[in-house]
């Protein structure tokens, strides 16, 4: 009963502060994030891939090395002569984390520059998962082939998920951010916004409000999620509010959003309850934000939901 998630977008080397004061290394991203967490949480049957683009220097190498280790499928990586990843820092205080990124000149951002290879990999992949960050890296050019190869997807039948993961400052302009958020969710069966950069950027007075915008859009469903408050899924069905998993202390929320999202996605593929999906979700993403970094190892998570 498995299958194949395909998730897409840019991983980055991951610059984190230790308990110690020293900074350590790792990978992580949005939509990578969101696939380590689908694959913590997905039965063996199913393979879960990234797609994205990178160079060909020893950190790339480093990077699809880290990737294999932990059963996240390589093959529709592009490796790309003279570029790199990008890098970013978090900043944390008191739990809460602020970035900063070195990532102008990424390989990530020519990811669908190979419409060929692009449409391969959707066509042979059951969930095809994406943010508003993956759009906003790319060239216009590009982020349309990309939208095309997902709403041919969703056409046929596959399940197209997408996070807005709104960030103005990727973005040329406001109305090119709405614009191209707007088209993302067209494309796409069920969009997981957060609901503090909804209302930051798009001016959303409720979540009710969010999710009739996205469903107008043309998303089947909508998973609203607005941290220690929770997260409202919304269906034909109507709206069910499921509460956050307290924690005594709140380490880092770096992760939380991409954690719930793979974890949701997880379930809701096993299972197709979305109520019940956003419950276990909101257990993985209580383990995760008691942890350091974005990629919190399997093992840390067995004991969630």
């Amino acid at each position: 009963m498995g299958g194949h998630f395909l998730s897409i977008g840019e991983c980055m080397v991951e610059l984190s502060q230790a308990p110690d004061g020293h900074l350590r290394k790792g990978f992580a991203g949005d939509t990578f994030n969101t696939a380590w967490y689908a694959r913590a949480c997905l039965p063996a049957d199913w393979s879960v891939d990234y797609f994205t683009a990178l160079g060909d220097d020893p950190m790339s190498d480093e990077m699809l090395d880290f990737m294999k280790a932990h059963d996240i499928g390589i093959s529709n990586i592009r490796r790309l002569r003279g570029k790199t990843p990008g890098l970013y820092m978090i900043n944390l205080k008191d739990g809460e984390r602020s970035f900063s990124y070195w990532r102008d000149s990424s390989a990530a951002r020519q990811l669908a520059a190979d419409g060929d290879r692009l449409r391969t990999a959707i066509e042979e992949s059951n969930v095809l998962y994406f943010s508003g960050i993956t759009l906003a890296i790319l060239s216009h050019e590009d982020a349309e082939t990309l939208l095309a190869e997902l709403r041919r997807a969703k056409a046929v039948g596959k399940l197209v998920v997408f996070d807005p993961n709104l960030r103005p400052r990727l973005w040329s302009s406001f109305d090119a951010m709405h614009t191209m958020i707007g088209e993302g969710a067209r494309a796409s069966t069920l969009v997981m916004p957060s609901f503090d950069d909804e209302v930051s950027h798009f001016a959303d007075d409720s979540i009710a409000g969010t999710i009739r915008r996205y469903r107008q859009h043309g998303a089947n469903m909508v998973v609203v999620k607005n941290g220690p408050d929770g997260a409202t899924v919304g269906t034909d069905a109507g709206e069910t509010l499921v509460p956050a998993v307290k924690v005594a202390k709140v380490v880092d929320t770096t992760s939380a959003g991409d954690s719930f999202n793979g974890a949701f996605l997880a379930h809701y593929l096993e299972h197709d309850d979305p109520v019940a999906a956003a419950h276990f979700a909101a257990g993985i993403a209580a383990k995760v934000i008691q942890e350091h970094g974005a990629l919190v190892p399997p093992e840390k998570l067995q004991a969630a939901g």
